[in-house]
């Protein structure tokens, strides 16, 4: 990992995720949440002021460890119970059917097995369960579409890892989550590239 990924893309992309844009979609898309909850892609922890009182205890699955001062910060002030787990999302280390919603906020840009993530989170939820997910991806304009294809691997480089052109809605579908709630808008503020969005509830089959 080199100087930027490790010590300035952490902090650029604490920044830019905390803006109030971005706070308000993420306390938007947490209203269903409910139970014991699987977040995958905690990151620094800037969902934990969304989750509702429903929620009960939050697994909170990272890979990095990015910012762990601030993260310490945010898990302590948190009126909730958070168990921060150091694991892939493409391999969970949980029994089949043990949470009541999986949450993922623009985390599966980055993953790079997403399809194995996705089969994972089908796995791990309950019957009846919810996937909740606000994402960014592919754009449904075939001009646009084009120009994120071309410019992927730029921003694979820049995002470190992040994909602008992922079809969300149809990975979810194929690792045998239906949608039964799926909104698409494009964020306000932020180029269309990078600004399509995708925000939903899917559940297992």
């Amino acid at each position: 990992m080199g100087f930027y990924a490790k010590y300035l893309f952490p902090h650029l992309m604490d920044w830019t995720m905390g803006a109030r844009k971005f706070q308000e979609q993420r306390g938007e898309a947490l209203k269903p949440l409910h139970g014991e909850v699987l977040e995958i892609g905690f990151g620094t922890g800037l969902n934990l002021p969304h989750y509702p009182p429903t929620v009960a205890k939050v697994v909170a699955l990272e890979p990095a460890c990015l910012l762990p001062t601030t993260v310490a910060r945010r898990m302590a002030a948190a009126p909730i119970l958070v168990e921060l787990v150091r694991a892939s999302a493409e391999r969970l280390p949980f029994e089949d059917h043990h949470f009541d919603c999986v949450v993922s906020t623009w985390t599966l840009c980055t993953i790079p097995d997403v399809a194995a993530a996705l089969r994972e989170v089908r796995r791990v939820l309950k019957p009846g369960g919810h996937y909740v997910f606000l994402e960014h991806g592919r754009s449904d304009s075939p001009r646009i579409a084009k120009w994120q294809d071309r410019l992927n691997p730029l921003q694979q480089r820049i995002g470190v890892g992040c994909n602008m052109n992922r079809a969300i809605d149809r990975l979810i579908a194929e690792a045998g989550l239906r949608l039964p709630h799926l909104d698409r808008f494009v964020m306000p503020g932020i180029p269309r590239l990078v600004g399509e969005m995708y925000r939903g509830t899917a559940l297992p089959h």
